[in-house]
């Protein structure tokens, strides 16, 4: 079973090829779907949820992210050794460090960049492979699918963390477990089902 969860304007549409995830209500036949009229509706609060059931899960997802434009990037859940979790604050909600993956540059440089620039952070080392998380936005116009990898690291660094305020970034912080679970009720559906994934793997 495998399953994609994009989030379109923090609702989620779902492809998936597991019988047992299907609710009548919202299915879709995968062999007739407009894909930007769907996505259309999630933006425009015309439904709460989709689900797209599809047996070739593969064919119907290349479909799809062949609709739209694709952005990729990568971050990081980074802990230190209290086993707090890095946070960042930006246009008023808590979030995780990631950003754009230049071209020719590996996914996993790419989320190490990425946090060192936002955060300012040092002696960042990946532990493993986290899942990877889909939302998408309209920029000028246009629906763009984000693509974001993320890694579990881990950092040392005892100096003072310093925003990226050129990225809108007012604020950098190490969070507790409460404080992480007070954050996620000011954050994306994205990032919340993150870190719920994240912890089922630990």
């Amino acid at each position: 079973m495998q399953m994609y969860k994009v989030f379109v304007n923090e609702r989620p549409l779902i492809f998936t090829n597991n019988m047992e995830d299907i609710e009548a209500d919202c299915l879709l036949n995968c062999e007739e779907i407009d894909f930007k009229k769907v996505v259309d509706k999630l933006f425009n609060n015309h439904c709460s949820s989709q689900l797209v059931y599809c047996p070739d899960l593969k064919k119907v997802w290349r479909q799809f992210k062949a609709n739209f434009k694709v952005e990729k990037a990568a971050g990081g859940l980074v802990y230190n050794d209290k086993d707090e979790l890095l946070f960042i604050h930006r246009f008023g909600k808590w979030d995780l460090p990631k950003g754009h993956i230049e071209k020719g540059e590996a996914k996993k440089k790419a989320a190490i960049r990425e946090v060192e620039e936002e955060c300012g952070i040092s002696e960042l080392k990946i532990e493993k492979k986290l899942s990877t998380t889909y939302h998408m936005f309209i920029r000028k116009g246009s629906m763009i699918l984000k693509i974001t990898y993320w890694y579990q690291m881990f950092s040392n660094d005892k100096g003072q963390l310093v925003p990226q305020i050129e990225e809108g970034i007012d604020a950098v912080c190490f969070k507790s477990k409460t404080a992480q679970q007070i954050a996620m009720t000011n954050s994306y559906e994205n990032i919340i089902l993150l870190l719920k994934t994240s912890e089922n793997l630990n």
